[in-house]
């Protein structure tokens, strides 16, 4: 694996950072794009052995300049989400789904398309969806068309852009910094109810959806997927 290289798109935080994290470890060259210079000034001195890149992975110009200083790319993860489109359908505000979708479903297409001609021929795409399209959730309509119309598109891809592998994982409640709108105690009085009622009895950590995110990356088998990572929520209704 160490002559690999690796481009995870959204990978300055979260389920992002821990899957570069891995494949480094794993022996790959990663680079990382996200659009805070913050976190990627963070990262320089946290993960010294990432490459970041400050770019916008809607942006197809700035993802295609990335692009041409990595040359050729064996594994392309595209985590890229947002927490918009969340709340019951009735109050939805359908600019803000709109909004949504312009940041994570058109944010990963716009990433995917800008990165097949270099990505090799036995290489591999793997995006980062959500249970949410997947379960009966109340409240998350939104999130799951986001996540359903991505999800839709992995057995087709998987066949045309052949012999390159396509597969998402699905992620179900994870600590990331995605709940940063909940105030901290609101999180853990959830997390905690939350994981009464999971089959695995507890809250996913980055690194364990991480460990799926690589081995749809590199399991050179394994093609047309969605890894359901998601703690079995998909099995119950959080009450």
């Amino acid at each position: 694996m160490s002559e690999r290289t690796a481009l995870v798109v959204g990978g300055t935080s979260g389920i992002g950072l821990a899957t570069a994290r891995q494949l480094h470890t794993a022996g790959a060259t990663v680079h990382v794009v996200g659009r805070s210079k913050e976190r990627l000034e963070a990262l320089a001195v946290s993960d010294p052995e990432l490459v970041g890149h400050r770019a916008d992975g809607g942006d197809r110009a700035q993802i295609t300049e990335v692009l041409k200083t990595i040359g050729s790319l064996d594994w392309l993860v595209v985590a890229l989400s947002g927490g918009e489109g969340a709340g019951p359908f009735a109050d939805l505000d359908l600019d803000v789904l709109r909004s949504a979708f312009d940041a994570k479903f058109w944010g990963q297409l716009t990433t995917v398309q800008a990165a097949l001609p270099h990505l090799a021929e036995d290489g591999s795409i793997t995006l980062l969806t959500a249970i949410s399209a997947r379960t009966g959730l109340p409240g998350a309509s939104g999130l799951a068309a986001v996540n359903g119309a991505l999800e839709s598109m992995i057995r087709p891809l998987a066949l045309e852009l052949a012999p390159r592998r396509v597969n998402a994982v699905s992620p179900g409640l994870v600590d990331t910094p995605w709940w940063g709108g909940l105030p901290q105690d609101a999180r853990d009085a959830y997390f905690a109810h939350a994981a009464g009622q999971l089959p695995v009895r507890r809250i996913a950590a980055p690194e364990d959806v991480a460990e799926a995110v690589v081995l749809a990356a590199t399991n050179r088998n394994l093609t047309g997927t969605v890894l359901e990572a998601d703690g079995g929520l998909r099995l119950v209704s959080i009450n």
